[in-house]
């Protein structure tokens, strides 16, 4: 996996972490993971589903546990407190719409030299009575 000579910004790892948020299945995840590997863009995907007010917190750590599993961040409080301000971020986007309801869809990181974003891409409702939602956090390493 070479680098390529391009330089991203934060813009580009937004959009990175978007896309992933949004894959399909594992399959189109890994094969996107694999593309920007290629880049020397590094992501990490995890699914979540449940009540959101409940959920804040084990969402956080979802990404962070995710982000060190995939070698986007190390176990140092800047870099695991980079990946839970971004979710952070990403969920006060998504709060209006998810208080008291349940949530489920996909957290989507990637980072690139010392940009970091979060997307988090939720189906909010309940049953098949869906709203969605997408929220976008990014902190600088």
């Amino acid at each position: 996996m070479t680098e390529n000579s391009r330089e991203y910004g934060s813009r580009e790892i937004a959009a990175a972490a978007i896309r992933i948020a949004v894959t399909a299945d594992r399959q189109e995840e890994k094969q996107l993971q694999a593309e920007y590997a290629r880049n020397g863009i590094h992501t990490a995907a995890v699914d979540y589903g449940g009540e959101f007010i409940n959920s804040v917190m084990k969402i956080i750590e979802r990404a962070v546990v995710s982000s060190k599993r995939e070698g986007l961040i190390s176990e140092t409080h800047l870099e695991e407190g980079a990946v839970a301000g971004a979710t952070r971020e990403a969920l006060s986007q998504i709060m209006p719409k998810a208080l008291g309801l349940n949530v489920g869809g996909k957290i989507g990181i990637a980072r690139y030299k010392d940009h970091v974003s979060v997307s988090i891409f939720f189906g909010i409702g309940l049953l098949h009575l869906n709203e969605v939602a997408i929220g976008v956090g990014h902190r600088v390493v």
